[in-house]
């Protein structure tokens, strides 16, 4: 059964899941995991571009925007809840790239997207802070212009380049939050007291957390922080990337126990064969 909540009422629900409370929003890598994670109750879902890349047998960073807008056109058309896009940087340096490109997302209903500042040089790993600044008020035109609907989220990427510096990071989120930033996401950050330090230099407006490893920090304890939303990054991916080469490895060893833990057939049959 096709999905019969349209792109404002997607967008709509996932406006007022960043109002109150905290929620899970796991991040699938293709349509079969999003049909999945939705049947499980997520009441939205996350793309990830370093899920969808290997999936692609890319790296991540390693799509094109035309790959990106087909699949992020895929997993709203073939799910019934918000998607987030995880949209890279924008596929573009200058904001005038990042703006046009942004306003192709939109198009493709996604309810929220997230611009990063990271640049993939090595010498110079995140934007200057007026060009970090400019590009996010480039996704907020492109966002308003298609009437204001899609939640843009700013990301600071320090502590995944190597700057772990929670004054930049708490400066850029800031200022992304002025630029028009709807919710702010520094990736890498996990201690309670970067978390609560995070929440609390950008409130009232909400945070997502990314908890892509093993973690201590259970979900209550992070609403606890005052945190909105947590995804999970390419995590879910990775998992099952691991069992699919502990299962390969073990059959080029003429060993056929890695199928031990493997997902019933049956189970998958009924799971994409009953209404969505």
């Amino acid at each position: 059964m096709p999905p019969t909540e349209s792109v404002a009422d997607k967008r709509r629900a996932f406006k007022r899941l960043h109002e109150a409370g905290c929620f899970v929003i796991p991040n699938p890598w293709d349509l079969g995991s999003a049909l999945w994670l939705q049947q499980m109750g997520f009441a939205a879902l996350a793309t990830t571009s370093s899920g969808f890349a290997w999936s692609q047998a890319r790296p991540d960073n390693g799509i094109t925007l035309e790959m990106a807008l087909a699949h992020l056109a895929q997993m709203v058309a073939g799910t019934r809840v918000p998607v987030n896009a995880d949209f890279e940087g924008g596929f573009a340096a200058e904001p005038e790239g990042v703006e046009r490109h942004v306003a192709l997302a939109v198009a493709t209903g996604v309810a929220g997207l997230s611009i990063e500042d990271s640049t993939g040089r090595a010498g110079q790993p995140l934007y200057a802070l007026d060009q970090a600044v400019a590009r996010i008020r480039a996704a907020r035109r492109a966002i308003d212009a298609a009437g204001g609907d899609t939640l843009l989220v700013g990301r600071a990427e320090c502590f995944l380049v190597g700057r772990p510096d929670m004054d930049e990071t708490i400066a850029r989120l800031k200022a992304y939050a002025d630029a028009g930033a709807d919710c702010l996401y520094a990736p890498g950050i996990r201690t309670p007291e970067r978390i609560a330090a995070v929440v609390q230099a950008v409130a009232p407006k909400p945070v997502n957390v990314l908890l892509g490893a093993a973690s201590d920090l259970p979900v209550a304890e992070v609403a606890r922080l005052g945190v909105r939303r947590i995804s999970v990054g390419g995590a879910l991916a990775r998992a099952a990337w691991g069992g699919f080469l502990r299962a390969a490895r073990g059959l080029a060893e003429g060993r056929f126990d890695g199928f031990a833990d493997a997902a019933s057939g049956a189970d998958l049959n009924r799971a994409f064969t009953a209404p969505q």
